[in-house]
């Protein structure tokens, strides 16, 4: 049987109604990754034996009449940036090789005790800090549309783990993008729910007021489901809000975008932006419109013109302090020097590599005396007036739409050649971050030559629920994408 083109909703009522074993899904999934992923590396490790071991205990709580959850033998890859109990977790970085943490984290957690297993840890830019997956100590992960191009980042692994159909879902985390922009390009669906909404215990912390965990599926069905299982207060995470979530699920089944009023982004130059993502969202103003919905415009002048450099300000000072923590004495690689300030030198030179680097001396020199005042206080003021004006906006209407990124997936090593175009490229899904409102990654279709298309949408904070519902709306008339075709002699 194909698992490989079921959905994970599909998986589980199988599992449950005995048409398959959860067993024979997990080696049917860890089968397709030994055959086919040294062409992708999208997974830094396979938990092979553990994984089988767990879907056999789901199949034994099925024998004895026991309802093992709603993932019941749902395969599933989560970010090397997730403690996982007993199994490697490095951020693909040299600085945490060898490291094994004793817990779970809270959303990996949540995952297990709704019937999921864990078959394998993705593939990262280093310690989340990238937009292509090129940074990893394993490698860099491949573009299953399109080898040709990279995956997109930091969660590259996760969103091509997804697209090749290794895994009907993943976990990754986004702090400006990472997990909406490898799903633009990898041709799957993503999103980075409500800053709150998701526990981030247990992830491996890049910037804190911006990091979220996200899931990546292939379908907004399934991306439900997931937040069903993941949306929850977590007393081990103080940022995690304590209320009563919605049931997504039963949002997604009673979907209508009917009087509702639909804002298009304005402002940015249109001629910008690839020629295909322009007329995805086109696409989806007209699928709107056809469901009832009002389109209006939107201008963000504040969000539009200030979004980049503020988020770097912000998520690089946040790194340098984060990340002060690994000086290879209390955390992290350690290398002998001649004295304490040389050992400190060289354990962070030979741990780091270059961008992470790179943005730690950024994020330093903004928390120095005068640049601090002058750079990193007035990103906190700015980053508040951009809160204000999506505020302003979600009073007139229920959803934006606007792109993920002004370009098609990047060819390889362009990252290497120019890094402020990366930067720049961040426009988009930094707003979602700054302003801490959901976001969905929704794939659109594909251009003639194979590569995804794909828009943004964005909701009122905590309209977590509405959103997905809106997106399943536009996904019914665009369809769901499937898993990449893998031909058999190119692996």
């Amino acid at each position: 049987m194909e698992f490989h083109k079921l959905s994970a909703r599909e998986i589980a009522a199988g599992v449950k109604e005995k048409k398959f074993t959860a067993e024979e899904v997990t080696r049917a999934a860890i089968e397709r990754i030994k055959k086919y992923d040294k062409k992708y590396n999208s997974l830094v490790a396979v938990c092979e034996e553990r994984a089988v071991a767990d879907a056999k205990k789901i199949d034994e709580m099925i024998a004895r009449g026991e309802d093992p959850g709603v993932l019941a033998g749902v395969p599933f890859a989560v970010k090397d940036n997730f403690c996982t109990d007993g199994i490697e977790t490095t951020c693909c970085s040299k600085m945490l090789k060898g490291w094994v943490p004793h817990y779970d984290a809270t959303a990996v957690k949540n995952m297990k005790e709704a019937g999921a297993v864990l078959v394998g840890k993705a593939n990262m830019d280093e310690f989340a800090m990238g937009s292509t997956t090129e940074s990893s100590i394993f490698g860099p992960t491949l573009n299953p549309r399109d080898i040709t191009r990279v995956p997109g980042g930091s969660s590259g692994g996760s969103a091509a783990a997804v697209a090749a159909g290794f895994v009907p879902v993943a976990l990754g985390s986004d702090t400006g993008g990472s997990v909406r922009q490898p799903a633009a390009f990898c041709g799957v669906q993503g999103m980075k729910p409500s800053y709150g909404q998701i526990s981030r215990f247990g992830i491996v912390a890049y910037a804190s007021s911006l990091d979220q965990v996200g899931p990546l599926t292939r379908n907004i069905g399934d991306m439900a489901l997931l937040m069903d299982v993941l949306a929850k207060e977590d007393a081990n995470d103080t940022t995690c809000d304590a209320y009563e979530r919605p049931s997504f699920t039963e949002a997604v089944g009673s979907a209508s975008l009917a009087g509702k009023k639909v804002a298009i982004l304005t402002g940015f130059d249109r001629e910008s932006v690839d020629r295909p993502l322009v007329e995805a969202i086109d696409r989806a103003a007209a699928i709107c419109r056809e469901a009832g919905a009002e389109i209006i415009e939107a201008k963000l002048p504040i969000t539009m013109e200030h979004t980049v450099a503020c988020y770097y300000m912000v998520a690089l000072g946040d790194a340098s302090s984060k990340l002060a923590c690994y000086d290879g004495m209390r955390y992290g690689h350690h290398a002998d020097g001649k004295n304490l300030s040389e050992m400190y030198k060289k354990s962070r030179m030979e741990g780091f590599g270059e961008e992470v680097r790179r943005r730690i001396l950024v994020g330093t020199c903004i928390l120095t005396r005068g640049y601090y005042e002058n750079y990193f206080v007035p990103a906190t003021k700015v980053r508040q007036l951009i809160s204000d004006e999506f505020k302003e906006l979600f009073k007139e209407a229920d959803l934006l739409i606007c792109p993920i990124s002004p370009a098609l997936a990047y060819k390889r090593g362009l990252g290497e050649k120019d890094p402020v175009r990366m930067y720049l490229g961040d426009v988009f899904t930094t707003i979602a971050n700054l302003a801490g409102l959901p976001s969905v990654s929704l794939s659109l279709g594909f251009t003639p030559e194979g590569l995804p298309t794909n828009v943004q949408l964005l909701a009122p904070r905590f309209g977590d629920a509405e959103l997905l519902s809106y997106a399943s709306i536009i996904e019914k008339t665009a369809g769901a994408p499937a898993a990449a075709e893998i031909m058999e002699g190119e692996c």
